[in-house]
């Protein structure tokens, strides 16, 4: 698959991913685009394997470095014009799940809206299986205390 339609397939699917954990559309753009810039010159040897893990996880890595610089704990940006129908339940997912701790966030973004496997995602992570699963644990009981449980497929 060439570098071309790659981006073609994915672009889209790697910005909600970013917009997940960032909340933010515009920094959810750059956040996909300075990823994909960092993989475009060794595109050869990243798509002889899998090239979505490796892209996504230059996305994940260029949130948390955004994460660090910014020190973002306010509210969602106002507008979500890209945001698809139900809003109003969007909206209290995604500030639900800013509101989780950046580690929490990950592992349930991963696992629930990029469909890893416990494996994958603690290969993504650099961590063990069990702390996946206890992320993901007390991730999903804080959804679960703000009613949005259910959104995540929980």
């Amino acid at each position: 698959m060439t570098f071309e339609e790659y981006v073609s397939a994915r672009y889209l699917s790697l910005r909600r991913f970013a917009f997940l954990l960032c909340g933010d559309w515009a920094e959810a753009e750059d956040l996909v685009q300075d990823g994909l810039l960092r993989c475009h010159a060794r595109w050869d040897r990243i798509a002889r394997d899998d090239p979505h893990a490796y892209v996504r996880r230059a996305v994940l890595n260029g949130a948390r470095n955004w994460r660090r610089a910014r020190r973002l704990t306010g509210p969602l940006p106002e507008s979500l014009e890209a945001a698809p129908v139900h809003i109003d339940d969007r909206l209290a997912l995604v500030g639900a799940l800013r509101a989780l701790p950046l580690d929490q966030r990950e592992v349930l973004v991963l696992r629930y809206f990029e469909q890893l496997s416990e494996s994958e995602i603690a290969s993504h992570l650099g961590v063990a299986p069990g702390t996946v699963k206890s992320r993901a644990a007390r991730g999903l009981a804080a959804l679960r205390a703000a009613g949005l449980s259910e959104e995540v497929g929980a």
